[in-house]
């Protein structure tokens, strides 16, 4: 990877924690740039080209939640691995149905947080491999519905759908295998790299919202369907 796709923001208030975490990044040839709160975060994820953003929850001025949303309204490719003590479950449920690709809970291992680091560098950089490639196979086409793979471009009856990474990869598994029933941990493990169920719950909202955004009546939906009692399944009747 070059060193232009391995720079990295860490927005992080606790000055200890942010030297840690910013010579060993270092050490694993990233190159970092530190801001201590929301607002000086925002203004450097403004200001630069980043592979990706470390973002602390608890943050002077705008609150980690704050900047997510904002960065979301303007960008929503660029991996967010949110650090935080808040372990509840509805802090990280909130936190991925906000947008956030990965969540790390303090006290965290060094070790840990590069290889989930290095897991969303790798996704980003299959997606632009893809989106170079060919675009032989590339297009699912549902009629009213069409899903070309190789631009991540998603048209719903005739207009373009914007979907954040998250959404789009759910679309893209779901409609890749029309018919077959996926459990939601089956969809945690392939979308999010999660497999608790602590998180099942961001498998809803994110249907639900793909559904808002792909389907004619969301709330009877035609192409992402409920198998009930198990998770979902792209329809194969088109």
């Amino acid at each position: 990877m070059s060193q232009l796709n391995r720079r990295v923001l860490l927005v992080e208030d606790d000055c200890d924690l942010t030297e840690v975490v910013t010579l060993h990044l270092q050490s694993e040839g990233y190159e970092v740039v530190a801001t201590h709160d929301g607002r000086a975060g925002l203004d450097a994820y403004a200001s630069g080209n980043w592979s990706a953003i470390l973002l602390d929850w608890m943050l002077p001025g705008l609150s980690g939640l704050d900047v997510l949303r904002e960065i979301r309204e303007q960008n929503r490719q660029i991996p967010v691995l949110m650090l935080t003590a808040r372990g509840e479950e509805a802090d990280k449920v909130l936190g991925l149905e906000l947008g956030c690709d990965d969540y790390m809970t303090k006290p965290f291992s060094l070790r840990e947080l590069t290889a989930r680091l290095n897991a969303l560098q790798r996704r980003v950089e299959l997606a632009r491999e893809i989106a170079q490639g060919s675009s032989e196979d590339k297009v699912l086409d549902f009629g009213s519905l069409e899903i070309d793979h190789t631009k991540r471009k998603v048209v719903a009856q005739g207009e373009t759908v914007k979907l954040t990474l998250k959404e789009y990869d759910l679309l893209y598994t779901l409609a890749s295998h029309p018919g077959r029933t996926y459990s939601r941990s089956q969809l945690l493990n392939a979308v999010w790299d999660q497999d608790s169920d602590v998180y099942e719950h961001t498998v809803n909202s994110h249907v639900n919202r793909l559904r808002g955004k792909i389907e004619e009546n969301p709330n009877r939906p035609r192409f992402i369907l409920t198998a009930w009692g198990i998770g979902y399944r792209f329809t194969d009747d088109y």
